[in-house]
């Protein structure tokens, strides 16, 4: 394996859109697009979760108390209360992180999830980057992390790759004196959560993120969570303004985290498993397209000739994709497409395969 290295780009943005995200591809006329470019499960909410969050709404009038769900999701990763802070989703987490916790050289791994880095840059750190390799598959090798950087930011799985680190290798990049910030938004969509460290108090430094918002549909609701020690979810909480989390959020996350519930979830990720594999299958075949595996989470990547136009032509064909080029790492031949079910991967196989062979056709 070739180790990554840290990017010449490291103390600027680059030509890298951070702040771009898949639900960029399905807002106005996308939004008569089959989605794949969001990584959240279709179908959701179910029925049940809206009920109960429409059974909030009566209770409005009152300031949230968060007490209930805290003590909730604590013990859903048999964590005393201390040990979990509740957040309007993962994304104010980064925000709170890269603006209460100290840090002199902060690193991120990529290719990953953008926000993290574009919080820190928007509470003034120069950012490094370690860049992954696509020819290692974009697997972490810990000795590419500096020595020196006291705060690293990594998603397992990893958005966009779909690549699932082992715990074991994570662990290593843990150090006294270096805030291992672990993002796990999509764990719960992995059989079995294996390679998890939520839960864990034995890892110094460790800050793990998760949210309910992927395998649940609460992505315009805003719920997510920080695990980490006691001290560390003290100064992040010091940078929360005053209830930061809604009442109708509140319950969706003490619902999500009840013993039917993760049933579900359990369910849904072998599910998923599943479909993975038929849409990994199905692309396969496509000599032009290389796919990133093995895949993990709910979304693989893929790397094909011109992608850039032919996501334009699945647009127009009905689908949407989320374009490579706006992550650190990744270029203009990269897509990302969310896992569906397989009667809408068949279609989906159907109209990349038109696509394809007309930008052949064009390009005689």
């Amino acid at each position: 394996m070739h180790t990554p290295t840290e990017s010449p780009d490291a103390t600027g943005a680059g030509a890298h859109d951070l702040r771009h995200h898949g639900d960029a591809e399905v807002r106005g006329r996308g939004r008569d697009l089959t989605d794949l470019a969001v990584n959240v499960r279709a179908g959701t909410p179910p029925a049940w979760l809206k009920e109960r969050i429409a059974a909030s709404l009566g209770a409005l009038a009152a300031y949230p108390d968060g007490r209930p769900a805290l003590a909730a999701v604590a013990a859903r990763h048999g964590l005393p209360p201390e040990r979990v802070l509740l957040t309007a989703g993962a994304a104010e987490a980064f925000v709170l992180i890269a603006r209460a916790l100290p840090a002199r050289r902060p690193v991120v791994v990529h290719p990953q999830f953008t926000e993290p880095e574009a919080a820190l840059r928007a509470a003034g750190h120069e950012v490094g980057r370690v860049l992954l390799r696509a020819e290692d598959g974009f697997r972490l090798d810990p000795a590419a992390v500096p020595a020196d950087a006291d705060l690293v930011v990594v998603g397992n799985p990893t958005n966009p790759t779909s690549v699932l680190h082992p715990a074991a290798v994570l662990e290593q990049l843990a150090r006294p004196g270096r805030t291992l910030v672990v993002d796990e938004a999509f764990m719960d969509a992995v059989p079995g959560e294996r390679e998890a460290l939520c839960g864990r108090t034995d890892v110094p430094g460790l800050v793990v993120l998760r949210s309910l918002t992927k395998t649940w549909g609460l992505a315009g609701l805003r719920i997510g969570y920080v695990t980490a020690a006691p001290e560390t979810v003290r100064r992040l909480a010091r940078a929360q303004p005053l209830w930061p989390v809604s009442a109708p959020a509140l319950t969706a996350a003490e619902a999500c985290v009840e013993p039917r519930a993760l049933a579900e979830a359990a369910d849904a990720a072998e599910r998923i498993a599943v479909d993975r594999r038929h849409l990994v299958a199905g692309l396969r075949e496509f000599t032009e397209i290389r796919v990133v595996e093995p895949a993990e989470g709910p979304f693989v990547l893929i790397r094909l000739e011109r992608a850039a136009e032919i996501r334009q032509r699945l647009r127009t064909l009905g689908f949407a994709a989320r374009r490579g080029d706006t992550f650190p790492g990744l270029g203009t031949d990269w897509l990302r497409l969310a896992v569906r079910d397989r009667t809408t991967t068949n279609s989906f196989l159907q109209v990349l395969d038109q696509a394809l062979q007309a930008l052949t056709t064009v390009g005689r």
